[in-house]
């Protein structure tokens, strides 16, 4: 796509966003050209706090469908779309409610807490749910005796019991593309960049290696974390173990930096479904309407409160 059609494309969308009094939320994760066009770009907890402060009439949410759900949930008076119904998450995906139930059945009592990335069925469940910026101060809220389980990343499940010192029951999910960052990614950059800061989502399955480092240049943040970190270091150049669509994020919040992706493959191939053509249309023909059945909104809602209030 050329730089007028993409310039064009934008005005169009502005046009229809103000026209039917619509906000633009876009994850870190989205095509460039979505992020550019979006009233707020950033990671889950970010997003999510903007869907329950808007004083807009609709919610487009440019990110993937559990996202678009949350934000349902957060602010049930507003219309919440999302551009490609397709758009889903393989993390999500690998725990259903009734597993939920049946593992909450084999360990009553326990605290369950459930990272952002479920379905509203899932956080309908759950006493907490997090995000990658908060599971820690999530962990360290819970009582010291109570058992907790945790879902459904396999990944910052043991990130999060090095980081707190906790053991935890881990649900053995993972997010294909965290997943497919490996140890040996980040051995090759120790050896290859030794000027760079290495900046790691503790969903990859290099994280706990990582912290094993101990090294004052691996940093394990959230994609919120990694933009704050990169803004306000005085190092010049980045390796960024996550999907590759925090580059963009990073390049223009800090352009005077150098950023690279730890593994170019690390795409997620549901974040890109979301096209400039797919949001303007979504604004155009008001699709794909994303709701909850207001039970299952209501019992998810408290523990997707929690999160937010955490921070």
């Amino acid at each position: 796509m050329t730089t007028t059609e993409i310039s064009t494309l934008h005005e169009e969308v502005r046009a229809l966003a103000a026209e039917r009094g619509a906000v633009i939320l876009a994850h870190n994760y989205q095509v460039p050209e979505v992020q550019d066009v979006a009233d707020f770009v950033g990671d889950s907890l970010g997003l999510s706090r903007e869907a329950a402060a808007t004083d807009a009439e609709a919610i487009v949410f440019c990110g993937v469908h559990f996202m678009a759900e949350t934000a349902s949930i957060l602010a049930p008076d507003k219309t919440v779309l999302i551009p490609d119904l397709d758009a889903g998450c393989s993390l999500a995906a690998s725990i259903t409610a009734d597993q939920l139930r049946a593992w909450k059945a084999e360990h009553p009592g326990a605290v369950v807490v459930s990272y952002v990335n479920t379905t509203a069925e899932v956080k309908a469940e759950s006493d907490y749910c997090c995000t990658s910026g908060n599971a820690k101060a999530v962990i360290e809220a819970i009582p010291e005796d109570r058992e907790i389980l945790f879902l459904p990343d396999l990944f910052l499940g043991v990130w999060l019991e090095r980081a707190t010192g906790r053991k935890l029951k881990i649900w053995m999910g993972e997010c294909h593309v965290h997943a497919g960052i490996r140890p040996a990614d980040i051995e090759r950059w120790q050896d290859e960049a030794p000027d760079a800061e290495l900046l790691v989502h503790p969903e990859c399955g290099c994280a706990s290696q990582c912290m094993a480092f101990g090294n004052e240049r691996t940093h394990i943040l959230s994609t919120e974390g990694m933009i704050n970190f990169a803004k306000t270091s005085p190092k010049q150049r980045f390796l960024v173990a996550t999907e590759t669509g925090i580059l963009h994020r990073l390049s223009k919040e800090a352009p005077e930096k150098r950023f690279e992706a730890i593994s170019e493959k690390a795409i997620c191939k549901y974040m890109k479904m979301i096209t400039l053509e797919k949001l303007r249309d979504s604004l155009r023909d008001w699709k794909h309407v994303v709701t909850v059945e207001p039970e299952v909104a209501e019992r998810a809602r408290g523990a997707i409160e929690r999160m937010v209030a955490l921070g």
